[in-house]
């Protein structure tokens, strides 16, 4: 079955990139008919806060990211340590007693000399005697894996296609701190098999993270870690989407800002987003597509392209008002203005861009509005279209679609006007606008007696 994860660390909001990694994971499973699990990566006790655990789930939530399962990395410590005993067997972790200070010294030498700065191994050099002496002088040793040069790592990317790294141009990465605390790395593999991931999709910054972990598997598979015996054979299958990009085409750090809160603030639909992180950066059009199953059962990672995916708020805000524009009055009703109903949604989605605004063309229903200074010859065109008034039958619900023809028509014969000049006065006079609604809809919404008192008015008679 196809298990696929998301692994937020909960040390700070979810931001479009994390939205992006999570829907493409879910996509996946949900296309296979597998499982989503939601990883919380929490083992960096002094940044993680329980606050951000629970705005994780709130925004997966409103995104309607359902996962089938959640997991704690704070709750499996005693794995981390049995694969730390594993591999410290098997002769894959070291203990090293550099500095911060000393290791930075280090790569600045290494880049001074054209060399990378890749980590000496000066530890493995180390004899017992000097390891006993630095610990006698309280030096507590970081724990790196010791990657085998001997051993190609190559991987079919499900995006960039046959990956090949050379173990020796890569460092030893460090897996424990002095502390006791875990980085990254081996936690993460721990979870993958333990898991039973099959998929990780995750963004092109973690390729050589990949490189490394796939000696972490098999290191870990090697020295008989895992919790079943189908777990021990399998090696997820890893594919790298390229990272986004702001509208001007460099890394943005607006981007790393823009979640939940912010798309909510400005009005953006679940469904637009969900839209536009689900094609961009692809061969695929993005469209306002509000149909998930639809657009999860077009995912397919042979559309991803290696250029940057380039995210445009404005492609987001024309896709929320394709997508405002199809909602069902079902999905907003809480969210509209008290009186409106689904008639009145009907008449106004048109014109929308974000829900919220509903509330302001409702207003041309409820009244007030405010009606320009009509020139003498549109006011005699609505006093005759006051009169015009006694010809129409407002019976319900049949005639209600024709009012506004019948009254048009009526007047384009007594009036002789036809176009702008028959129907802007008209809806100047009944909404305060030059532009809106369609009026066959929204007249009927005014009423008889009030877009009566309005065209009175207008035409000086009330």
């Amino acid at each position: 079955m196809t298990t696929t994860r998301f692994a937020p660390s909960p040390t700070g909001r979810l931001h479009v990139g994390n939205i992006r990694t999570a829907l493409h994971n879910w996509m996946l499973a949900r296309q296979a008919g597998g499982t989503f699990i939601l990883r919380i990566d929490d083992t960096d006790a002094a940044r993680s806060r329980e606050d951000y655990v629970g705005a994780i789930r709130a925004d997966l939530t409103w995104l309607g990211l359902t996962w089938d399962r959640e997991e704690r990395q704070s709750a499996r410590l005693d794995r981390y340590e049995a694969a730390f005993a594993a591999l410290r067997g098997a002769g894959r972790i070291y203990p090293c007693y550099e500095t911060a200070q000393e290791l930075d010294v280090k790569r600045k030498i290494q880049l001074s000399r054209g060399l990378p700065p890749i980590y000496d191994r000066a530890a493995l050099r180390l004899s017992d005697a000097d390891r006993a002496a630095k610990e006698a002088e309280g030096t507590a040793p970081h724990w790196r894996f010791l990657l085998d040069h001997a051993e190609p790592i190559a991987w079919d990317d499900g995006i960039r296609g046959m990956q090949k790294f050379d173990p020796a141009q890569l460092s030893d990465p460090v897996i424990r701190r002095a502390d006791g605390s875990w980085l990254y790395m081996m936690p993460s593999a721990v979870d993958d098999i333990d898991m039973g991931v099959t998929q990780v999709l995750r963004g092109e910054d973690h390729v050589s993270n990949t490189a490394v972990q796939i000696q972490i598997f098999t290191a870990l598979h090697a020295a008989g870690f895992a919790a079943t015996e189908s777990a021990a054979k399998m090696l997820p299958a890893f594919a790298h989407e390229a990272l986004l990009v702001g509208r001007e085409g460099k890394l943005s750090k607006r981007l790393g800002s823009l979640g939940c809160d912010a798309f909510r603030e400005r009005g953006i639909e679940p469904e637009a987003i969900i839209a536009l992180l689900a094609r961009l950066g692809t061969s695929q059009p993005v469209e306002p597509i509000a149909d998930r199953t639809a657009l999860t059962a077009s995912f397919d990672l042979a559309t991803f392209g290696r250029a940057p995916a380039k995210f445009d708020e404005e492609d987001l805000e024309r896709l929320n008002a394709g997508i405002v524009h199809q909602l069902p009055f079902e999905a907003v009703a809480a969210r509209l203005p008290e009186g409106m109903d689904a008639a009145g949604w009907h008449a106004v989605r048109p014109n929308l861009a974000h829900v919220a605004e509903a509330a302001e063309w409702w207003g041309l229903v409820t009244g007030p509005i405010t009606q320009p200074d009509f020139a003498e010859e549109d006011k005699a065109f609505l006093a005759e279209a006051t009169r015009a008034f006694e010809q129409l039958e407002w019976r319900y619900p049949d005639i209600y679609p024709e009012l506004w023809k019948t009254l048009t028509q009526i007047l384009g014969r007594t009036t002789g006007r036809k176009g702008r000049a028959l129907f802007l006065p008209l809806r100047q006079a009944l909404t305060g606008m030059d532009h809106g609604p369609d009026m066959g809809e929204l007249l009927p919404l005014i009423g008889e007696s009030e877009a009566r008192a309005r065209l009175a008015k207008a035409a000086g008679i009330a």
